[in-house]
């Protein structure tokens, strides 16, 4: 066969972290496909996590961050949404693996004698259902390189076999596999140094298990010195050239830029044997400059929710996506906004006037159940009495119009049967379909999930939105579409009376006709949507929503 005929052979990338959950390997591995991107290959990224559960769909935000919701309805977790936003593609479910998963499949393969009486074991059954996720991902993608980040950090026994897959398959295809290692470098306050020696212990671990790194990704507080790097070098038996510095930057949207100076894609593709092209990121340094370019102004914008805290302990990725969008948004207006996290409970027992002030603009994002409820409904109705910009995400949109129902319609018990099941005025109330689901708690992955188009009425907030910032699917139908993730939502039976009352339904779902999007008239901008729109904004591309509340706060100031 000529050499032109040859089948292309897809390229593996895995990448592993060191020391400390968390360093972000994520981001490292988002920038690394970026950047191989940009050079012209094709990257399919997958992220194995080590939890038992099917997907993150039923975790607690609180304990492992806000889980990412894709177009097909996948419930990821957070570098899933990473993956979208530094590569602008949709992930999807073949994206994601949890060990869970994995084992289910495996057990339901044996149940069905697919084994043909073998006797099941972790390996090969297990570690042969991870290569097969790996390659099959490369094929249905068409991938020149799949990138595969391995949740965890390297030496916990949850992660093993991820690791025990990664050396099989680099035995078996020599040539077509390196392993990046992203680690800590802790600088300790009374040396003054950075110090190498937890790497050299994690990169110690993966010996032991059959792996030598290819790279190292040094993540520390400052760039890693010469002097550092030739210690890596010795110690991890690896080229000083191998050993990339990731120091803590201001905004995380630079960190391909300082891997591309380098040079690790020419080392990547080096390895691979594969022609290197200059990634073609002019566009992303333009993006990058605006994120640091000063502003001139800074507005103040409250979030009322209740998955803020873990311990003492604040956390910011309880609503992970919710603060990329803004971001987003942000960096596009050319504004600074400070971000005021009020507990909406503590508004339930203060006042929403006490506990939320004169910000610039609110925000009620997503939630579930009673606690806290109370709170968010009176920061929808202090945001539409005092005119200040509103945004209601999911339960945030709900809320709004059960505050809305109780101080138009004078329905002062209008509720949500999720907290309310006895009220005389549901107007929230479980989407039928789901009645079923709940009563056999059937909880993880039946949710209305994923993506939904719906149809944008003209003369609408949402419609001048849409068309500004050109997010029609199709603007001569008004249709657009957001992604979902509720088992509640507007009781039709209630719709006429809160439109006569003149609430304002601005768009309906085109296969259910359930309401998506509503606004308030005469306010300066007040929107509530049922999709999640934080979840499908770009660097490149922020959201209409968020663009129209940042705006509107920002004028307003």
């Amino acid at each position: 066969m000529p050499r032109t005929q040859l089948k292309k052979r897809t390229k593996y990338i895995f990448v592993s972290g060191g020391v400390i959950s968390g360093i972000g390997k994520g981001l490292t591995s988002a920038s690394i496909g970026f950047l191989l991107k940009q050079a012209g290959y094709t990257v399919a990224p997958i992220k194995f996590e080590n939890y038992l559960n099917l997907d993150a769909g039923t975790i607690n935000p609180i304990e492992h961050g806000d889980p990412f919701l894709c177009e097909d309805g996948t419930e990821g977790d957070m570098d899933i949404g990473t993956y979208e936003k530094f590569l602008d593609v949709d992930m999807d479910k073949d994206s994601f693996v949890t060990i869970g998963r994995i084992y289910q499949t495996v057990i339901d393969r044996e149940r069905r004698f697919e084994y043909k009486g073998e006797d099941v074991e972790a390996i090969p059954h297990i570690t042969d259902e991870i290569i097969s996720r790996v390659t099959g991902l490369g094929d249905k993608k068409k991938a020149d390189i799949v990138l595969i980040e391995l949740g965890g950090t390297a030496g916990e026994y949850q992660n093993v076999l991820y690791y025990e897959a990664s050396r099989i398959m680099t035995l078996r295809n020599p040539g077509d596999v390196i392993h990046i290692h992203v680690s800590y470098v802790p600088t300790p306050g009374h040396l003054g140094e950075p110090k190498t020696k937890p790497t050299q212990l994690s990169v110690k671990t993966l010996n032991s298990m059959g792996i030598q790194p290819d790279f190292i990704i040094a993540r520390s507080e400052k760039p890693i010195d010469q002097r550092r790097k030739d210690r890596f070098a010795l110690f991890c038996n690896m080229h000083p050239e191998d050993i990339i510095s990731n120091p803590d930057l201001d905004s995380v949207y630079e960190i391909p830029l300082i891997l591309h100076k380098q040079g690790i894609v020419k080392r990547i593709l080096k390895k691979f044997s594969l022609p290197y092209k200059e990634p073609k990121i002019k566009d992303w340094k333009k993006f990058v400059e605006k994120v640091k370019a000063p502003k001139k102004k800074t507005i103040n914008i409250a979030i009322v929710g209740k998955y803020f805290g873990t311990g003492e302990y604040q956390l910011r990725d309880s609503y992970a996506a919710l603060f990329d969008a803004i971001d987003h948004a942000k960096w596009e207006i050319g504004v600074d906004v400070k971000t005021h996290w009020l507990n909406a409970e503590k508004i339930e027992k203060e006042g929403a006037e006490k506990i939320i002030g004169t910000p610039d603009a609110i925000i009620v994002p997503i939630g579930w159940g009673e606690r806290g409820a109370e709170g968010m409904i009176a920061a929808a109705d202090y945001a539409r009495e005092k005119k200040i910009p509103y945004l209601g995400l999911c339960y945030g949109m709900q809320l709004a119009v059960i505050a809305y129902a109780r101080s138009v319609l004078k329905w002062r018990d209008a509720n949500t049967t999720e907290n309310e099941p006895k009220t005389k005025h549901p107007v929230i109330y479980m989407i039928p379909t789901q009645k079923e689901l709940m009563e056999r708690r059937a909880y993880g992955g039946t949710m209305r999930l994923g993506g939904w188009d719906a149809k944008v009425k003209k003369n609408t907030l949402a419609w001048d939105l849409y068309k500004k910032y050109d997010q029609f699917i199709d603007e001569s139908k008004g249709l657009t579409s957001e992604r979902h993730r509720h088992r509640f939502e507007v009781n039709g039976k209630f719709a006429e009376d809160l439109e006569k009352a003149g609430l304002i339904i601005s768009a309906r779902s085109v296969q259910e006709g359930l309401v998506e999007i509503i606004e308030v008239p005469d306010h300066p901008y007040y929107i509530g949507t049922q999709g999640h729109p934080e979840y499908k904004s770009r660097p490149l591309k922020p959201h209409p929503v968020f663009l129209g509340l940042i705006d509107a706060a920002a004028k307003d100031k």
